[in-house]
């Protein structure tokens, strides 16, 4: 492991070493990116990927794209690149894999670190900006360095296989994650599909029937045109039914047949009656017809009873 910050002897480390063996330390910053590199180590390498990432960025910048904020969580066992709202982990970059840290002479807000991929095998170089805390956080990695070294030493090397095994945990939990997190946005785009099937499913010109209005006594109103169909009322109650017209004419309990003022006719009434109708109608007819010869023999006399236009 190869560190490209310098540690004085007499200087102490800013963080205990229980927070870093058992807990994390978590950082913020601006995630510019990472890039390959073809060493694994040396001052150039980085100033080189630091350059190419700085100018992609400012051209992502011009297209109206910020920087990404992200949170370091830096503890014995590496270096992990979380999402600062969600805490989704977009990057697990295992101690043992890092080859080289340094922070931006020049620029102090520029820090780095070479970390081998693990499925790749190809060394990636990871670029931050932050404003206050990039010596602090290229330190603290120093440390946490320091410290993997002594427990090595103390365990003889057993405790690397360990982190190996526990780094192959948290690999496969991150990709059993990342796997649980793709079925439930498939899940929820076939529900949203399904939704819209149902919809485009159902007919387009379907027109709602409504039903009548009805009064303050729940009553349908009465329509000769329209045909009476059983609508439910307001209250839930069904409309009786209308009787039906029977062909045979009932009588009542003297013998006589109804009278209905629509099935009114000349042939509904007795012979006797009839011509007695008969009858009434010859005499008023020919009583208005003397009535118009009288006025007619008069219409000297009374001229301002008739117009000349109806004379």
């Amino acid at each position: 492991m190869n560190r490209a910050f310098s540690r004085k002897k007499d200087k102490t480390w800013m963080h205990t070493p229980e927070a870093l063996s058992k807990h994390y330390i978590p950082y913020n910053a601006k995630f510019l990116g990472s890039t390959e590199v073809e060493q694994p180590k040396g001052t150039e390498v980085v100033r080189d990927a630091v350059r190419k990432l700085k100018f992609a960025r400012h051209i992502k910048k011009s297209e109206g794209q910020k920087i990404p904020k992200v949170e370091l969580q830096i503890s014995i066992y590496g270096v992990k690149i979380l999402e600062p709202k969600t805490k989704e982990v977009q990057h697990n970059c295992q101690l043992h894999r890092i080859s080289f840290c340094a922070d931006d002479k020049t620029d102090k807000r520029i820090f780095t670190f070479i970390c081998k991929d693990s499925e790749s095998n190809k060394h990636l170089c990871y670029v931050f900006d932050s404003e206050k805390c990039a010596e602090e956080i290229t330190l603290t990695i120093g440390q946490a360095f320091d410290l993997a070294y002594r427990k090595f030493l103390e365990s003889g090397g057993k405790d690397v296989e360990t982190r190996k095994q526990i780094a192959g945990m948290q690999k496969r939990i991150q990709d059993l994650e990342t796997e649980n997190m793709e079925l439930k946005n498939k899940v929820q785009d076939l529900e949203n599909r399904l939704r819209i099937t149902h919809v485009s499913s159902s007919p387009a010109g379907s027109v709602t029937v409504k039903s009548p209005s009805t009064d303050i006594f729940d009553m349908v109103p009465f329509s000769p045109i329209s045909q009476q169909s059983p609508t439910p009322t307001r209250n839930g109650t069904q409309l009786p039914p209308v009787p039906s017209r029977s062909a045979e004419i009932k009588r009542d309990l003297f013998g006589a047949e109804p009278f209905d003022p629509f099935n009114c006719g000349a042939g509904d009434f007795p012979p006797d009656i009839q011509s007695k109708l008969d009858e009434m109608q010859v005499t008023i007819s020919t009583d208005r017809k003397n009535s118009l010869f009288l006025l007619f023999w008069n219409k000297e006399s009374i001229p301002k009873l008739y117009p000349s236009s109806l004379l």
